[in-house]
């Protein structure tokens, strides 16, 4: 739920109409000229870079996209003045690598990949309201998930509205060196989470969009041990397996006040603790953080058998068995 002081004249949310119209900017509502003024949801240098403009794109409905086909409908203006200068410093940053990216500010980081991954969850709700009309029904999701998406959404406006995020911030970072295949572009997202990795160049970034931090407190003993060290893609994608899994567990609906104060928005975030005695993450089962795995090792080609022969502490190579760290240099594996 979100608490809001008189809501300011400014703020969007196309959830209240549930308005996925291409008549309308993703961003502000406004009403477009036409439907072809549209961005490209993964922007075009990234695109260009990795030749991903026909690469298939998977749907949440199963059915497949091309990379270029993922686009939001955008006023020109909007564009111009907020998303190209964010695209083009992230874009500059991305070109040199991890110790660009690492000078970005955290803020720009979040919403260059929040946009990105709230351009997929309008594509995912579009054509979910289009194949329930075609079928009779009315459109359905449920209202946890209406919850999240909003505030994805009132984060973003932070790109346009003059918003603060009062002594808090709404997401986890995770950003790491990484030996990677200069040619590989490895991206993951996982929506009802909203959780977002990216592997590329030389590094590994790894966004939990919407936890108020809390996925990185709860890493943080793990990452006190690897977060300066230069990792092998296994261990990048075994820690990015990790934070994907506590991000399931973590069983929170952060709520926020809206408070405006002249000109200014300032959000502020309850206490994600709340009324609820229970820890914020659900119980960590190491069966299913070795299913996790077998995922995420795809390129490697583990079996869940291999991974979870001991099912309290599946295979790992991140870290031996008296907990000390595994250096990537003793990996034996192809990057």
């Amino acid at each position: 739920m979100l608490i809001f002081a008189p809501m300011p004249e400014q703020i969007y949310n196309p959830f209240t109409a549930f308005n996925f119209s291409n008549r309308n900017c993703f961003l502000t509502g406004q009403t477009l000229t036409t439907e072809e003024e549209k961005i490209q949801v993964f922007p075009q240098w990234l695109m260009s870079r990795y030749k991903l403009e026909d690469m298939p794109f998977k749907m949440l409905d199963e059915s497949m996209a091309t990379y270029k086909d993922i686009k939001i409908p955008c006023a020109a203006h909007i564009n111009e003045t907020y998303l190209e200068p964010l695209e083009a410093e992230i874009a500059a940053a991305f070109k040199i690598g991890y110790d660009a990216v690492k000078e970005l500010d955290e803020l720009k980081l979040f919403q260059w990949a929040g946009k990105l991954l709230y351009g997929i969850i309008f594509n995912e709700i579009q054509s979910g309201i289009k194949l329930q009309h075609s079928q009779g029904e009315e459109f359905n999701i449920s209202q946890s998930i209406i919850h999240k998406f909003s505030n994805l959404h009132l984060m973003l406006q932070s790109l346009n509205l003059p918003i603060t995020f009062e002594d808090f911030k709404p997401y986890s970072i995770f950003l790491f060196k990484v030996d990677n295949n200069p040619e590989e572009f490895g991206y993951r997202d996982e929506i009802n989470t909203q959780t977002f990795s990216l592997r590329i160049k030389d590094f590994g970034l790894i966004i939990c969009l919407q936890d108020n931090g809390a996925n990185k407190y709860y890493h943080q003993e793990i990452l006190q041990k690897i977060e300066n060290e230069v990792l092998h893609p296994i261990q990048f994608e075994e820690f990015c397996g990790r934070v994907f899994y506590s991000a399931y567990l973590f069983n929170r609906l952060p709520e926020y006040n809206i408070l405006p104060v002249a000109d200014d928005i300032y959000i502020e975030a309850m206490p994600l603790r709340g009324m609820s005695s229970k820890p914020l993450f659900d119980h960590w089962v190491g069966k299913t953080f070795g299913q996790v795995l077998e995922s995420f090792w795809k390129n490697w080609g583990f079996l869940l058998l291999e991974i979870i022969k001991n099912p309290e502490k599946p295979m790992s190579f991140l870290f031996k068995a008296d907990g000390s760290l595994i250096s990537a240099s003793e990996i034996e594996l192809p990057r």
